[in-house]
């Protein structure tokens, strides 16, 4: 398998290091309810505004629940179809858009579900397992065919499971796979006591 660990400046730990987003999943490697349960416990518990847990996710297992994995790989747009196929479950990150004991906007639900979808990436790596957010589905037929409240905001489909050899990919997708990781250079992106 491919392993592409970031090139750093500084040392950071080897969990992050070693995270990134491959396309080829292994269609035939089941993932133990233990693993599977033990990212959702990652997931759960994230930092959020007033303990909110603002996050839900609708988890979807090839394998236990082929229907809902399938209506969820065709809200996928048709490119990330052609990967998202081989991954063995599918989950939906969703926001709920208000507090649940003032019904007020949370304008930090979408923030906080961001990092519950981190530690759940995050643990997957620590697990030997792969994930890849995608931000490329169709929100409106998510809400249609999952039957999703008015007040629930989708954010991203994590794929989830083992990785696979970058062959096994379309070929226009393998050198993606295989290419270096990027990042802008750090002072692009982190400000120190103004803005610049």
């Amino acid at each position: 398998m491919k392993s592409k660990p970031a090139k750093t400046s500084e040392p950071i730990h080897h969990i992050i290091q070693n995270r990134w987003s491959p396309r080829a999943f292994d269609a035939n490697k089941i993932i133990a309810d233990s693993l599977l349960m033990a990212v959702l416990e990652a997931a759960h518990w994230a930092p959020s505004c007033m303990n909110e847990q603002p996050w839900r996710y609708l988890v979807c297992v090839k394998a236990q629940q082929p229907e809902a994995w399938q209506n969820l790989l065709n809200c996928l747009g048709e490119k990330n179809q052609q990967w998202a196929i081989n991954a063995p479950i599918l989950i939906l990150a969703m926001a709920m858009d208000c507090f649940n004991n003032t019904d007020k906007l949370n304008r930090w639900a979408t923030y906080d579900t961001g990092a519950s979808c981190l530690n759940l990436c995050l643990q997957a790596t620590a697990l030997g397992l792969v994930t890849h957010q995608i931000g490329g589905f169709d929100i409106e037929a998510t809400r249609s065919a999952f039957a999703l409240p008015i007040n629930v905001t989708p954010m991203s489909v994590i794929a989830l499971g083992y990785q696979a050899e970058a062959s096994l990919l379309p070929e226009a997708l393998q050198e993606k796979e295989l290419a270096e990781r990027q990042r802008a250079p750090i002072n692009e992106r982190f400000l120190f006591g103004y803005w610049h």
